[in-house]
């Protein structure tokens, strides 16, 4: 947890000086360090949906699960998060997987390549996976 809490801080900083994409980038690996921490208490239910093992060198097999929550890729985030059942964690996903495209796409005015056109957006996106990501972590 303290992982997802530093890359919030540094969402926070980023977002007081002006370093949107930057600021963006840092509270999508907020959230993603976050499922990956709490994954571990749901490790049971996740892993009847991913069974079986998972080669990570050519001596080394582990548990898939456990390759999954090691990683926690981007890909698997949504469906690790309706496992878990969180319907405030799925809403603080979707908006982190958004800023995973505003990363490398930033604005778009037309929204055919970014899911944000305006820096009022982000900046109130930004400020609300911090909170959510503070709040969440001092529960621990």
């Amino acid at each position: 947890m303290r992982e997802a809490r530093y890359e919030a801080e540094l969402a926070e900083r980023f977002l007081n000086d002006g370093l949107l994409r930057n600021a963006a980038a840092k509270a999508y690996q907020a959230v993603k360090a976050f499922i990956a921490g709490i994954s571990v208490d749901y490790r049971e239910a996740l892993s009847k949906y991913y069974p079986g093992k998972r080669r990570i060198s050519p001596t080394k097999v582990v548990e898939k699960v456990d390759w999954i929550i090691a990683v926690m890729s981007s890909t698997r985030l949504k469906e690790i998060v309706s496992i878990i059942g969180d319907e405030k964690l799925r809403f603080i996903t979707e908006i982190a997987l958004d800023f995973h495209e505003f990363q490398y796409n930033g604005f778009d005015i037309d929204n055919e390549i970014s899911r944000y056109s305006r820096e009022e957006f982000v900046k109130k996106d930004i400020q609300l996976i911090v909170e959510f990501i503070k709040s969440k972590v001092s529960e621990i």
